[in-house]
């Protein structure tokens, strides 16, 4: 069953408002109604959910919490919108986390078109989506949403990224000098990171493979049957394990960059680990390091 209601920890994992300040604001100011369990034990609906985040934007935004107690739904909505430009990444992220909940695509759509007027795409992604996923996972992870509500948003964001995507396709380069063969290691399915890495190259006018997930790396040496420079990328989320970083990456050069003639950029969380540099391997910290260097080709 999809989670439609959630207790005190649960709101202070989203709005990031502590339980016992949650617990005083209810108690002194009557703001949220939530539902009592048997056990006398709270729990709270999606109306009350929204309503907190919209309070705690407020407060963060410097309002006393009397001040906004005073005011009805409406009135609060007003004054959010007296006190945001229109693509401030904390309440735009509120909207989102609306979305996932109540399974909104329309929301998401008409919310991310009405960015894109004064917002990058890559900026979007990086002060947007890329603090929504982290902190979707971690809810994921405590238990604070339902594995569907992450589906959902990560689905949601990869559609946005293949359509982006194709609307550059006719500004891609014919040089075929250097060709970028992106992939995720054998059973790493986790594929947001790469559709947007590839995204970044298509946007700087350079020709791309996409293998997508769930690659093993013996069927990357095909690629370099028919191709004379090969830049592999890649991203690294769950796999490979830690233990095996650096053995994965010894292997990736003695099967398939046996004649030095490739490359291989790595991405990732685990890009960041304490890995020993190697021959012809990139590691990139941060999606900035990757632009940057994409930009300097």
């Amino acid at each position: 069953m999809v989670k439609t209601q959630f207790g005190i920890k649960d709101l202070e994992n989203l709005s990031n408002v502590k339980a016992h300040t949650i617990r005083i604001w209810e108690k002194r100011y009557n703001l949220l109604e939530p539902d009592r369990t048997d056990t006398n034990i709270r729990k709270y609906d999606l109306y009350n959910l929204k309503k907190l985040l919209n309070i705690a934007y407020l407060y963060n935004a410097g309002y006393k919490i009397s001040k906004i107690a005073s005011l009805d739904s409406i009135q609060i909505q007003a004054l959010i919108k007296q006190n945001i430009d229109g693509i401030d990444s904390e309440y735009l992220g509120n909207i989102f986390k609306s979305a996932m909940f109540e399974f909104d695509g329309e929301l998401f759509d008409s919310t991310l078109e009405q960015i894109l007027k004064e917002k990058s795409f890559r900026e979007v992604f990086s002060d947007i989506f890329v603090p929504l996923l982290n902190e979707t996972g971690v809810l994921w992870h405590s238990g604070t949403i339902d594995p569907s509500h992450e589906h959902f948003i990560s689905e949601k964001i990869k559609h946005s990224i293949i359509v982006h995507t194709a609307k550059l396709k006719k500004r891609t380069s014919k040089d075929d000098n250097k060709l970028f063969t992106l992939y995720l290691p054998y059973k790493e399915i986790h594929e947001i990171g790469l559709l947007y890495a590839n995204y970044e190259l298509i946007s700087a006018g350079l020709k791309t493979v996409y293998l997508g997930a769930n690659t093993p790396m013996n069927s990357l040496k095909h690629v370099l049957k028919t191709k004379t420079k090969v830049i592999f990328v890649t991203y690294f989320t769950v796999l490979p394990e830690n233990d095996n970083l650096e053995k994965y990456l010894i292997d990736f050069q003695n099967e398939v960059c046996t004649k030095g003639l490739c490359e291989l950029w790595v991405m990732g969380s685990k890009a960041s680990k304490n890995i020993k540099i190697k021959k012809n391997i990139t590691l990139f910290k941060n999606l900035k390091q990757f632009t940057n260097q994409i930009e300097s080709l």
